[in-house]
């Protein structure tokens, strides 16, 4: 093979046409160039890792895209083992790769587009997406905003601990006063070993007509437990009791399921718009 021949237009135009779903051998071989050639050529072009040109990437460029820095045991057993993430394997140059294609991946999202945060994902991070995913991404952007899931900070300590100790407080008042949800407020009584708790949402326990179907529209739409509280007037921790009281489950992707299957759970009452 020559070398020090300099790259034509045709070349690179050709090189970045091919990147990612040609194999770099096989590059190299229709260029008549070697391989250390191809890889300098595609760095100074700025064409990025190889498995990012093609139709799939790599697992671990995957959870960087998502707002992760790289694989984890969280992402293992929660995306891969519980929800059964497509994940495959490649071979290149003697290196095993965890893959994922991008149209499983999509479908495998928007089915559980309720356990993913998709405002931590940068638009088009993975290249082109699916229409839906511009809407749920405002959606998160939104429950974030209502609800924050950062660290907590001594300021936000004292102030739950204000709160609970007057006991005038019910849990859903308290949770839009901090930007928490009720969950993340008891476990944090916990935490700091604070004996008083949030007053029992009581007054808020009647579920209507119009709660119910606010409720199956939120599911349906993709929304948070954090925005459909807010619909209804009721702290998240009752949304989801009510939730898994007439779905046997707290995961809102399978009780949309249930609902596209016309499964509305064990006592639920049917809705005639459903």
């Amino acid at each position: 093979m020559s070398r020090g021949r300099k790259w034509t237009k045709a070349e690179e135009e050709w090189l970045r046409e091919s990147w990612g779903s040609v194999s770099i051998g096989a590059i190299a071989r229709k260029l008549n160039r070697s391989v250390s050639a191809v890889k300098v050529r595609a760095q100074r072009l700025g064409l990025g890792p190889w498995l990012m040109g093609g139709d799939y990437v790599s697992l671990n460029q995957l959870a960087k895209a998502m707002g992760m820095h790289k694989v984890n045991s969280y992402m293992d057993q929660s995306w891969i083992r519980n929800r059964k993430l497509p994940v495959h394997f490649k071979v290149i140059h003697k290196c095993r790769f965890r893959v994922v294609y991008l149209d499983e991946f999509w479908k495998w999202a928007e089915k559980n587009r309720a356990f993913i945060d998709f405002s931590k994902m940068e638009p088009l991070s993975l290249g082109a997406e699916p229409d839906w995913v511009k809407v749920q991404r405002r959606k998160d952007s939104m429950a974030f905003a209502i609800q924050r899931k950062d660290r907590w900070t001594q300021e936000d300590d004292q102030y739950l601990e204000a709160l609970c100790g007057m006991q005038r407080y019910t849990y859903l008042e308290v949770s839009r006063m901090l930007r928490r949800s009720s969950g993340a407020i008891t476990r944090r009584c916990v935490f700091l070993g604070i004996k008083a708790r949030p007053l029992r949402d009581d007054a808020h326990s009647v579920w209507t007509e119009a709660d119910i179907a606010a409720l199956e529209d939120g599911i349906r739409n993709g929304d948070s437990y954090g925005l459909i509280s807010m619909k209804v007037a009721k702290s998240e921790k009752a949304v989801r009791t009510y939730v898994f009281r007439f779905y046997g489950t707290e995961k809102a992707d399978a009780v949309r399921a249930m609902m596209g299957k016309g499964h509305f759970g064990a006592g639920a009452p049917e809705r005639k718009d459903a």
